[in-house]
């Protein structure tokens, strides 16, 4: 039976271990939370409307959106971890009719994008009380997804199929001759786990900030998420917990204190859409605090570096979307020995430069 190693339990590292045949392989996965981009995250699964321009991104995005059912159900993911609670697009009501027509145009090849609505103030804040009354658009396909939560979960059920899971930080050199296949899923740390092997990574650190309210709104979980037309989304779960994030935060390195700007600055962003902002601002709350890792061009990599490694990171703030379906391919190649994934990013040598490698 082949070794393999998965260095790093983010949210590639964990889904991957669990797709993986454990017939097949027996699998080791060394983790070091601290700092973890997926532990800290909460965040909405609606790729959709994006206006970003890299099509091999919105392609990964579209696809890893549709591949959430499966996810559910592979993982018996329940409502505390996702809900398909629907998406509002808060916009100046000068810009809805362009979002209206570029969601029909992209539901043409997306179709889990459910129902398109565009809302009147009075609908808007029906579907959310915590918003003022504005217009809106409304796509019923989008979901939250709690990250930290889906890690948890995952983790227990890594620990049934039998998968060594081992809290440590590793170095790469150590591990080369232990293991038959080892996947990099490190995150930022990628770049540094590489280092020694001679890479140079286009990668980079970027700290991300949550706050998370704790209210007494009871009808939470009935309610659509919100991207605010600005820096902040709002996204309430479960049991009153209101959602406010995130940051994107280039010019802090590892730093992972929370910081009372970052609480200005998502407030302040969301103010002028909430009915009652001193409410929720004066509820007790606390911050989630992570690294993602980010590129040049914003775009998430994965595949085969060379004959014993594969690496997967990259994926910035769009990793609750993209990075599940990510571990599910990278899985699905291990266990089949099918690559399918060249439609989804540019060639890996444009993130890995090898020079003493191989």
């Amino acid at each position: 039976m082949k070794k393999i190693a998965i260095i790093g339990g983010g949210i590639i590292g964990m889904t991957l271990a669990n797709y993986l045949d454990t017939d097949k392989y027996q699998v080791t996965l060394f983790d070091e939370p601290t700092g973890q981009a997926t532990g800290a995250s909460a965040g909405i699964i609606s790729p959709w409307l994006s206006k970003r321009r890299n099509q091999k991104w919105y392609h990964l995005a579209k696809d890893g959106a549709a591949f959430f059912p499966k996810l559910i159900q592979d993982f018996h993911l329940n409502q505390t971890i996702y809900q398909k609670s629907g998406t509002l697009i808060i916009r100046p009501a000068e810009k809805l009719d362009a979002l209206i027509e570029l969601a029909e145009q992209r539901k043409l090849s997306a179709p889990e994008l459910g129902q398109i609505e565009r809302l009147s103030e009075e609908q808007t804040q029906h579907a959310l009380p915590l918003l003022k009354a504005v217009p809106s658009v409304k796509i019923s396909g989008g979901g939250r997804l709690d990250g930290k939560a889906y890690l948890i979960h995952l983790k227990h059920l890594a620990e049934k199929k039998g998968i060594n899971l081992i809290t440590k930080r590793v170095i790469l050199t150590e591990q080369l001759e232990k293991f038959d296949q080892i996947i990099l899923t490190a995150g930022p740390q990628l770049k540094n786990l590489l280092a020694p092997l001679g890479c140079q990574v286009d990668l980079r650190p970027q700290k991300g900030q949550l706050l998370v309210f704790d209210t007494s709104v009871k009808m939470s979980s009935e309610y659509p998420v919100a991207m605010l037309d600005g820096e902040a989304d709002l996204i309430p779960f479960m049991n009153g917990k209101i959602l406010l994030g995130a940051t994107h935060e280039n010019n802090a390195a590892w730093d992972l204190e929370p910081t009372k700007e970052a609480f200005t600055q998502l407030t302040q962003s969301a103010k002028k859409f909430l009915i009652d902002p001193d409410y929720l601002f004066n509820q007790p709350f606390h911050y989630r605090v992570g690294t993602r890792a980010y590129t040049s061009d914003f775009a998430p990599f994965f595949g085969q570096l060379n004959d014993q490694l594969i690496v997967a990171s990259g994926l910035g703030s769009s990793g609750l979307t993209t990075g599940p379906y990510i571990g599910y391919l990278l899985a699905q190649y291990l266990n089949t020995g099918q690559k399918n994934w060249a439609m989804y990013q540019k060639e890996l040598s444009t993130y890995i430069k090898k020079e003493a490698l191989d």
